[in-house]
């Protein structure tokens, strides 16, 4: 019979512990217990370095770390001359540039905000500038007019100030609301009324003589502030001056009109009352519009950015080719009537998202990017703000979805070239993220870089002669950093330490702090000079001696062919002596575009833990990066378009016949869990695939992409009263019906991402379906992430119990004595 329990309150008995036998390899050390492994990783494993920063000078570095095992991280600093890190004191801290802000052209200034002010930093004195100093809050500070002034936006208007003269200029006049009509009356009945006053009463013959005379004055100071501009219900974001202050652009935003959200409740609250929170949308909802404004000064008019130039706006979807192919074919009599009308089939001009505009260092060219709505094309474009014209340099098109590494969902990773004539970008056009230049002139577009590997990410050096690039070149589980000439060729591996590299290059660009890690040694901080293979310095000691103490497997990064012949890479984890027709899991990570099969420390760190303890305990681990992951290029990411649980799926089923094929596993002793997507995956597997996996934990899981967010799902699955196939076949409620192994599902009830309500409705239909191999354990007080040790804690001693029981029998795994 099925077992729902809810966790944490007084009628629930926690799990038993369960028996813990150390593999040979480990004989002589502590073994691995789930409470071990699932502590507060502050407290045993330690917290390694973030957030790495130089300071101006580049004389010393920044990051957070937490070595005294605090209840959360603090700034440390760390001069290069010598010396141990030290915390920096929070007077210290206020007294810093922040990591965010612009520089000038030369790198001889620096303007950023803080706490809602803005400063300006001489580099070469170091001396900061106030610049405002206000109870309003104060953002997005740019150097404008060339360098001459800065500009920042106060309440939803575009502000500058010159530093030559301190002097304060306001650029826009947004006004919330429509502009109000005139006092004079415009009913003829009221006109006669209002001059029969005026000829009767000299006094108020008197007050509109005075209020005509405050009109003109007025009418005059208005001539030296700038146009009021009315927004209607729309708001303004991204103001930005041109170069020649001739124009300011901005985003005009566009609310939907009120939807439906989703509510999630809080049973355990401090005030003892069940509280709603308010979450988000479902997909297909209505979304948020977007235009490009343009304040012309010069001619005090405004323009509303129109889109008629870009090739294929009016293109419809690939897939809706399926549904109308489905449809009803016209008889003759509707194809004479359309003949005779001269009807045409109705098109649908989609919606489009303007980024920028970006100014070139003279500040006599600009290009914008611009998306559709549907992310299905990306078009990067010269913008004549003269003419309110634009002009096709690059459009990227994906039947599926456009992204990956520079690229995402906004601008991506964009640029000007020296000489002020070429730009460059980031594109997947040849099926991996590489970097292109175009000529703002001809279009004519060069390719940088190439091959069957990603930049993940570009940048030029400040004399912008060089770039620097991090790449997985070498191998899709490494991440290196290199260096490349302005005009592109041969690359230069800088760093060569086997793992991850997240380098942050000194001001002087002579230096790398280097964030490394390995796959089983977690992230520290080194230093190395900018040469090739030059000797990496450790900083930071960040690990525990309990957490050393154990011998953490550094698992092997394999690949195998998948049915359709694509190359799928994963991790693996053997036991010392692992034995015929042994017992094996399958973990799936979860998604957001997401890479789990790489030779460094993974987010998935507690995972990664539990598989070192269930090959102690002689399964055998197979980690995935199934379609739909990160680091393999364009077909490897969009190939769960429109089906998940369709290659994504099979791509776990193949290495489920690798497990027993190649390393002797057992088909009948073979699990599969994973959180999130990994959730999703999982119920997948046990409901259509019931012969190949024998147990599942399903944890936070989708069950029906229909209810999930838009921002994600749109994507994948398009709308789903548009593309109502790709969600019925893409949803795990749709074959519940399937269940024949032991499945365990595990959600907190205030997650506001995968709501509870997803598994509740997944849960009725099992018990409409009349299944009792399954089991629901809810964790009142967490969200999506777990945070909570105990709930970590209880979650995975359940999924051991559901692998041991269902998978390794063998194992002494006590009873319960309390109802299971």
């Amino acid at each position: 019979m099925h077992k729902l329990r809810l966790l944490g309150l007084l009628l629930v008995v926690a799990a038993p512990a369960l028996a813990q036998t150390p593999a040979p390899s480990t004989a002589g050390l502590a073994p691995l217990t789930v409470e071990k492994i699932m502590r507060d990783p502050a407290q045993w494993l330690g917290n390694s370095p973030s957030n790495i920063s130089w300071a101006e000078d580049g004389k010393t570095i920044y990051f957070n770390w937490n070595p005294e095992k605090a209840r959360r991280d603090s700034l440390y600093r760390l001069p290069l001359a010598g010396g141990a890190p030290r915390k920096v004191s929070l007077r210290e801290q206020q007294a810093l540039p922040t990591t965010n802000g612009e520089y000038d052209q030369r790198y001889t200034r620096k303007v950023y905000e803080r706490e809602g002010d803005i400063y300006l930093l001489d580099l070469k004195t170091q001396r900061v500038r106030r610049v405002t100093n206000t109870a309003e809050r104060e953002t997005d500070p740019q150097f404008a007019l060339l360098g001459r002034v800065i500009s920042y936006t106060r309440a939803g208007n575009l502000f500058t100030w010159d530093p030559a003269t301190g002097e304060t200029t306001q650029r826009t006049d947004f006004r919330r609301g429509n502009r109000p009509t005139p006092g004079e009356p415009t009913d003829k009945s009221e006109k006669f009324l209002r001059a029969q006053q005026l000829a009767l009463f000299e006094v108020l013959r008197g007050k509109d003589q005075d209020a005509k005379a405050r009109q003109r004055q007025q009418k005059a100071l208005a001539k030296l502030r700038p146009k009021a501009i009315w927004l209607g219900q729309q708001t303004v974001q991204n103001l930005r001056l041109a170069p020649d202050g001739r124009y300011v652009t901005y985003t005009l935003v566009q609310e939907p009109a009120a939807e439906k959200v989703a509510l999630v409740p809080n049973f355990v609250t401090a005030s003892g009352f069940t509280e709603d929170i308010s979450t988000r949308t479902k997909v297909g909802a209505a979304q948020t519009a977007y235009q490009l404004g343009l304040y012309d000064i010069g001619r005090d008019t405004t323009f509303v950015l129109g889109y008629k130039e870009l090739q294929g706006l009016d293109e419809q979807p690939a897939y809706r080719k399926e549904y109308q192919l489905q449809a009803k074919a016209p008889t003759p009599a509707d194809t004479a009537k359309a003949t005779a009308k001269k009807d045409k089939p109705a098109t649908e001009v989609r919606r489009v998202i303007p980024f920028g505009p970006f100014w070139s260092d003279n500040g006599q060219h600009a290009f914008l990017v611009i998306r559709s709505t549907d992310n299905k094309d990306r078009w990067i474009v010269a913008l004549d703000p003269a003419t309110q014209k634009i002009r096709l340099l690059d459009r990227q098109h994906d039947d599926a979805w456009i992204n990956g590494p520079g690229i995402g969902y906004d601008e991506g990773n964009v640029g000007w070239l020296p000489g002020n004539r070429r730009i460059w970008f980031q594109s997947e056009e040849s099926g991996f993220s590489h970097l292109y230049t175009a000529d703002i002139t001809s279009s004519q577009k060069k390719a940088l870089t190439s091959g069957r590997w990603e930049v993940q990410k570009a940048q030029l050096s400040r004399d912008r002669k060089t770039w620097y690039l991090t790449a997985n070149k070498t191998h899709p589980g490494e991440q290196h950093f290199f260096r490349m000439p302005l005009e592109g060729g041969a690359l230069t591996q800088i760093t060569t330490r086997s793992g991850a590299n997240e380098v942050t290059l000194s001001p002087d660009e002579k230096t790398l702090a280097v964030r490394y890690s390995a796959s089983n040694k977690p992230w520290e901080l080194f230093l190395m000079d900018n040469k090739p293979g030059a000797k990496m310095r450790q900083l930071t000691h960040s690990t525990t001696p309990e957490f050393e103490s154990y011998p953490w497997r550094a698992p092997e990064v394999i690949s195998y062919k998948a049915r359709d012949g694509a190359d799928v890479y994963a991790r693996l984890y053997r036991p010392a002596n692992a034995v015929a027709q042994g017992p094996a899991v399958i973990f799936v990570h979860g998604a957001g575009y997401l890479q789990n099969a790489h030779k460094w420390w993974s987010t998935y760190f507690r995972e990664y833990m539990f598989h070192n303890l269930l090959a102690d305990r002689g399964y055998t681990v197979l980690d995935i990066d199934y379609r739909g992951s990160a680091g393999y290029g364009r077909d490897v990411r969009t190939g769960i378009y429109r089906y998940m649980g369709g290659k994504d799926l099979t791509d776990q089923v193949d290495g489920a016949k690798l497990l027993t094929d190649k390393y002797g596993v057992s088909p009948q002793r073979i699990g599969i869990y994973g959180g999130s997507y990994g959730g999703f995956i999982t119920l997948m597997a046990m409901f259509t695939q019931p012969d190949v996996f024998q147990a599942g934990a399903a944890l936070r899981s989708v069950t029906d992409w229909a209810h999930y967010n838009h921002g994600y799902t749109d994507n994948i699955l398009n709308e789903p009263y548009n593309d109502s196939l790709a969600y019925a076949r893409s949803s795990p409620i749709n074959y519940a019906a399937g269940l024949k192994g032991h499945l365990l599902m595990c959600h907190g009830m205030v997650d506001t991402n995968v709501h509870f309500q997803d598994i509740v409705r997944l849960s009725q239909r099992l018990i409409e379906l009349k299944k009792d191999n399954w089991e629901l354990a809810v964790y009142p007080v967490e969200d999506h992430g777990f945070v909570e040790p105990s709930s970590w804690t209880d979650e995975y001693k359940r999924i051991l119990k559901l692998f041991e029981t269902n998978l390794n029998p063998s194992n002494s795994v006590p009873k319960t004595t309390s109802g299971q």
